[in-house]
């Protein structure tokens, strides 16, 4: 009998590392401390986040929002680079950009980062960029968890998610029964994929086209692995600014399911968003992604945001304060459709022409 046979079962033998969690989470504070709003209590390592909800006094009637969210498969580029702080940054961004939609502030947000072996200087590395980002979305980072799960996860592998609480007022709710016919849609562009499709884009890049994550690509003017780890753009701050200054009816996030689909979402019965593609040029990820694997255009547009990541939907004569409002955030936007009746075989929102050379 083996010397591993006659001595006790321990969970570091298992494969869990409980000393490697607890320098991991000595090493993130310092990021985490940075999202600090003043209605946060106490630090991290506690059981639970404590957010002091006296703050909502000033609200009339307040509405809490939450989302939850990953960042699907983008975490193998991740790996593959081994680059971990930006995939923070997307994490907040899918979170807090849903939670702005209905007008709402975001408050605070949690995590749960999974992997198969803590390493520590990576878990904080993702966790400096859920911090990063939690600062540009406005937000307090108010605990998380980092979980081992050895023989699930290969050494190298790891998930995220996130949770995350915001806060309208509940006479400012924006969404679909505030839109009108003659609303003029706004399209404010994307960084880039953000963290949608990478299903798709993985497999026509690696798998039929043979790309390499270190190939230099001409059109990005950096490598293949850099444009596909280009951080999700937040907006929540950006649109949080456009209802001050201008009348909002809703706001779409464009994630998994495209456009067309992400826009109807907040369209209501009887009427319709027609968008018009020749406003705009798709940047060059989406023309090689859909070049190299011979994909259709619809079926590249119900997967990728195409170049746009949020739309605002505002009155006409909210157009002018509104993109000035985007541009001095340095935000790229311009208008791309309008609201209408809905015809007879007409449905929530459509893309009509082709896109700008």
């Amino acid at each position: 009998m083996s010397e591993t046979e006659t001595t006790g079962a321990s969970y570091a033998a298992a494969g869990v590392d409980i000393e490697a969690g607890d320098r991991a989470v000595e090493l993130m504070k310092e990021w985490v401390r940075k999202t600090q709003r003043p209605e946060v209590l106490g630090g991290l390592g506690g059981f639970a986040g404590l957010f002091d909800a006296s703050a909502l006094k000033r609200y009339e009637r307040p509405l809490l929002a939450s989302a939850t969210d990953g960042v699907g498969t983008k975490v193998d580029i991740a790996r593959q680079m081994g680059v971990y702080d930006t995939i923070g940054h997307d994490l907040v961004a899918m979170v807090m950009d849903d939670i702005v939609v209905c007008g709402a502030e975001p408050l605070f947000m949690t995590d749960y980062i999974c992997v198969g072996k803590v390493h520590p200087e990576r878990v904080a590395a993702v966790v400096k960029g859920i911090a990063e980002g939690c600062v540009l979305a406005g937000c307090a980072l108010v605990g998380g968890e980092t979980a081992e799960h050895p023989g699930l996860l290969g050494p190298d592998d790891f998930d995220v998610a996130g949770a995350g609480t915001g806060v309208v007022e509940a006479g400012r709710l924006l969404g679909a029964d505030r839109i009108r016919a003659g609303d003029v849609v706004i399209a404010m562009a994307s960084s880039g994929l953000h963290s949608n499709g990478y299903s798709l884009v993985r497999h026509v890049l690696f798998d039929r086209a043979g790309m390499r994550l270190e190939q230099r690509v001409e059109e990005f003017g950096r490598t293949l692995g850099e444009e596909l780890l280009e951080p999700t753009r937040i907006y929540s701050l950006d649109c949080l600014a456009l209802t001050r200054t201008a009348e909002v009816h809703a706001f779409s996030h464009i994630t998994g399911g495209g456009l067309a689909a992400n826009l109807a979402r907040v369209i209501p019965d009887g009427l319709h968003a027609a968008v018009d593609r020749s406003t705009w040029t798709p940047g060059a990820v989406f023309d090689l992604v859909g070049t190299a694997g011979r994909v259709e255009r619809l079926e590249l547009e119900k997967t990728l945001n195409m170049g746009v990541g949020m739309m605002a939907v505002v009155p006409a004569d909210s157009v002018d304060v509104a993109l000035t409002t985007l541009a001095d955030r340095g935000v790229d936007a311009w208008v791309a459709g309008e609201i209408t009746e809905r015809g007879e075989h007409t449905t929530g929102a459509t893309l009509t022409g082709d896109y700008a050379a």
